[in-house]
């Protein structure tokens, strides 16, 4: 297993490390955004069928407002970076906050399909930086060595809205219609912005960055290698994810009641493999990730063999989620440090990268699935991407011990 080529869980020496007084709420509150951020990304996808005959369009028609607010990820997370990296780090997150709730409002108001759609995209822009923003604060928080505690701590508001907000929401919308969900996440990051304001410390900006120092990120090799580790990594994930319905419907045999079951173990593994990436953190970033690269294979080939016997799938869809989540937190932390002095955007670009995953495995599942390999063949899309994030991180490892060993040389 390759040791860390570069230690990535302390925070740099420069945050502001001043003690809070309510630790606990302080990263509690950050927490609920994530919460919030989570909900609203993924209720659509269960309230596609009322939001296509609110709108007047077909339900792939109406989906396509998903892709939209993951455009709004990957370019909202470099944008407001840029723009964002001096301001102090509370206003900011309080103002992504604010947004997040304008932009709800918005897409429960929309009279059309361009409206919604716009919505959507305006209200992924703050999604990437608001999760960056807040891994930093909530880094400054604690002492280094609960540095990958604190920012699994803000992760997991993200899982727990899949095993909570999520459900709740859908259900509110299928009861009182598809708006009254949104309204429901605009009034989740209403109350985050309360929170965030009682109990985040401020925490000053850095009064040095600059739009082009930010951007210098991207001329680092390695935020490059964590990126793309990230995009084809997780993509497995998404490719079983995103057809996991018919997949345990038409292949696995099982009711659509056991649908909820499937997507409850999916969110149960997000909880679960937050919490351990955070714990794992603390031995070793790096040598997480190729554990959960890794894993994220086995337990592909294990969802293949599964997958057309019924309930016998379900543990292993649990642990997809787990493996994967434990790349997500690792991930961040990864970019947290090899990003430099670039740190908003490093930062920022983890939900962009697995927003590209999302559409990346989707479509490569959708794919295989339409030239008649049959849903089953989606575990073999993940199996291959988790061994394309494997090489990344390998190519990764190498890199860094290259220039290690060139440094040396040129100081001997």
């Amino acid at each position: 297993m390759p040791v860390d080529p570069a230690p990535a869980l302390a925070a740099p020496a420069d945050v502001d490390r001043t003690p809070a007084p309510h630790v606990g709420l302080a990263i509690l509150a950050l927490a609920m955004g994530g919460f919030t951020i989570g909900t609203t990304e993924f209720v659509t996808m269960g309230l596609l069928p009322q939001v296509a005959d609110g709108v007047g369009v077909s339900i792939p028609t109406a989906g396509h407002t998903i892709s939209a607010y993951a455009l709004g990820v990957v370019i909202g997370a470099p944008v407001l970076a840029y723009f964002g990296a001096t301001w102090p780090r509370r206003a900011l997150l309080l103002w992504l906050m604010a947004a997040y709730a304008l932009f709800n409002l918005l897409s429960a108001a929309a009279p059309s399909y361009e409206v919604l759609a716009l919505a959507r995209f305006l209200d992924g822009l703050p999604h990437g930086i608001y999760f960056g923003v807040a891994s930093l604060v909530a880094a400054s928080l604690v002492p280094p060595e609960r540095t990958g505690r604190a920012v699994a701590s803000v992760m997991l508001g993200l899982s727990i809205a899949n095993v909570i907000g999520v459900p709740a929401a859908t259900w509110l919308g299928q009861a009182f219609g598809w708006r009254a969900a949104y309204v429901v996440a605009a009034a989740l990051a209403a109350i985050t912005v309360v929170l965030v304001r009682a109990f985040v410390p401020a925490r000053p900006g850095d009064p040095e960055a600059t739009g082009r120092r930010e951007l210098s990120a991207f001329g680092r090799p390695q935020v490059w290698l964590t990126l793309a580790a990230g995009a084809v990594g997780f993509g497995g994930m998404f490719a079983v994810y995103s057809y996991i319905a018919p997949t345990v419907t038409d292949l696995g045999g099982l009711g659509e009641g056991a649908v909820p079951v499937f997507l409850l173990a999916f969110g149960l593994g997000m909880v679960a493999g937050t919490w351990a990436g955070g714990e794992l953190a603390g031995w070793s970033v790096f040598g997480s990730l190729f554990l959960g690269a890794i894993g994220t294979g086995v337990v592909m080939v294990l969802f293949y063999l599964a997958a057309p016997h019924g309930w016998w799938a379900l543990p292993v869809v649990f642990a997809i989620t787990t493996l994967g989540s434990v790349l997500v937190v690792n991930l961040q932390l990864r970019l947290m440090d090899v990003a430099g002095e670039a740190r908003t955007l490093g930062a920022a670009m983890n939900h962009a990268s697995l927003n590209a995953a999302n559409a990346l495995g989707a479509w490569s599942g959708g794919l295989v699935i339409a030239a008649g390999h049959g849903y089953r063949s989606t575990a073999l899309v993940g199996l291959g991407f988790s061994v394309l994030g494997v090489a990344v991180l390998l190519w990764s490892a190498l890199w860094q011990r290259s220039s290690d060993a060139r440094q040396r040389t040129a100081q001997a």
